[in-house]
């Protein structure tokens, strides 16, 4: 029987917090050096579905959405250490680093299939992810909740796109 003293604490909140915004906020501009140079002329150019919000939506909705990522990870990083926190920790990093990647394959390369071959396994990873958030903290899988939902919508333009261009 084990009296709990070999359970090591989760990381420091400022410590915590510093990683998790700084990952997210390093994934976010890497991704921002890949989408901005390509807008205009080549993503302006392209055939898009009736439900392609306006440009100026982006920007907002992704703020929001990096800003819950970071609450979520760094409510993961403070707790104790834990069965499934390991797998929640790395869960999150595979659906940070799809995430960033995907700007890449879609702008940067100037292609909708590239982009929608990373965003289908990204889906499935940020939901992952959830699951595992949930089972630890609650409030840290909510928090990536809104980030499935808007993934699975740009999923679904993302394949619009590509087949009003293939």
């Amino acid at each position: 029987m084990t009296d709990g003293s070999n359970i090591r604490p989760g990381m420091k909140p400022r410590r915590a917090a510093l990683l998790a915004a700084g990952l997210v906020f390093i994934d976010s501009l890497i991704g921002q050096i890949a989408t901005f140079p390509n807008l205009v002329p080549w993503y302006a150019s392209l055939t898009k579905p009736g439900f392609t919000p306006p440009n100026a939506v982006f920007g907002p909705i992704w703020t929001l959405l990096y800003a819950l990522m970071a609450v979520a990870f760094w409510r993961i990083l403070i707790l104790p250490e834990h069965k499934g926190r390991k797998l929640a920790i790395g869960l999150f990093l595979g659906q940070l680093a799809l995430n960033v990647l995907w700007s890449w394959a879609f702008f940067a390369a100037h292609s909708p299939l590239l982009g929608l071959i990373d965003i289908l396994p990204q889906a499935v990873l940020i939901a992952a992810t959830l699951i595992a958030f949930w089972r630890l903290d609650r409030l840290a899988g909510l928090c990536l909740l809104p980030l499935l939902l808007w993934v699975g919508y740009a999923a679904a333009l993302n394949f619009a796109i590509w087949r009003l261009n293939g």
